[in-house]
């Protein structure tokens, strides 16, 4: 437990939103992260994008940093890159939020962080609410696979979370594991962080309500890619940590 939790002003707290084309929300989000009662910085990753994100976010009074490279998906890279630079504030907690969250609230921060001060956890994740027809790649790909390669953390609603707090010290260790640059890095950090033998707890923040559900609401097609990557990146961790022969039990 963080030894300084009796007062949340001695708790620094970075919190971090990886960013592309999310002009329309990136200002009422850090209203919200700002909110929060451990003060925190907010800093936002710009994943080069071609709206108004970055004068939006710095007129909020966010600091923004662009990632090194113009990829697409690049959530993994914008994670990464958002770890390195939160690292160099010396925080206690880094906490990461989508920055497409339409009813994002300051509680989210203050949960997420209270698990770690509070209650002791080195990783707090989010759990949420959806719609019924939201969430198809936790669902029928990540919940699965890891059901099949990974049973002891299949129990965790929301392994493709994106909103994650954890101590810096965990942070710094997942920096050294090669972590996947698209959409794979959320269920990568679950499992490399159970694997490491970290205490990991999953938050209950309510309903989520955000504008890439609407995206792919009437054609899940268009997740093809995430999915993809989210199956790639669970087999090649079976592959490492010698999991990959669990798949001759499953009937077929």
């Amino acid at each position: 437990m963080i030894s300084m939790s009796e007062q949340t002003g001695n708790v620094k707290v970075v919190v971090v939103f990886p960013t592309r084309n999310e002009e329309k929300t990136i200002t009422t989000c850090i209203e919200a992260a700002k909110k929060s009662k451990y003060n925190p910085l907010v800093l936002v990753v710009n994943g080069h994008s071609t709206d108004h994100t970055r004068e939006l976010a710095e007129k909020s009074g966010a600091e923004v940093v662009l990632t090194s490279k113009r990829m697409h998906p690049g959530k993994g890279l914008a994670m990464k890159t958002g770890i390195a630079e939160a690292l160099k504030k010396n925080p206690d907690v880094i906490v990461f939020l989508d920055a497409d969250i339409e009813n994002l609230t300051h509680e989210w921060i203050d949960k997420l962080v209270d698990c770690i001060t509070v209650e002791g956890y080195d990783i707090a994740r989010g759990a949420y609410f959806r719609a019924p027809q939201d969430a198809p790649v936790t669902k029928l790909v990540a919940k699965r696979l890891l059901w099949i390669f990974f049973p002891e953390i299949s129990h965790f609603e929301q392994p493709l979370t994106g909103e994650v707090a954890a101590k810096a010290e965990v942070w710094k260790t997942l920096l050294e594991k090669n972590l996947p640059d698209g959409w794979g890095i959320d269920v990568a950090i679950l499992i490399e962080t159970e694997m490491m033998g970290y205490r990991i707890k999953e938050v209950f923040l309510g309903f989520k309500q955000h504008r890439s559900y609407r995206s792919y609401i009437e054609d899940v097609g268009k997740l093809g890619r995430m999915s993809e990557q989210v199956a790639a990146t669970i087999i090649k961790l079976a592959k490492k940590y010698g999991r990959i022969d669990n798949v001759d039990v499953i009937p077929t």
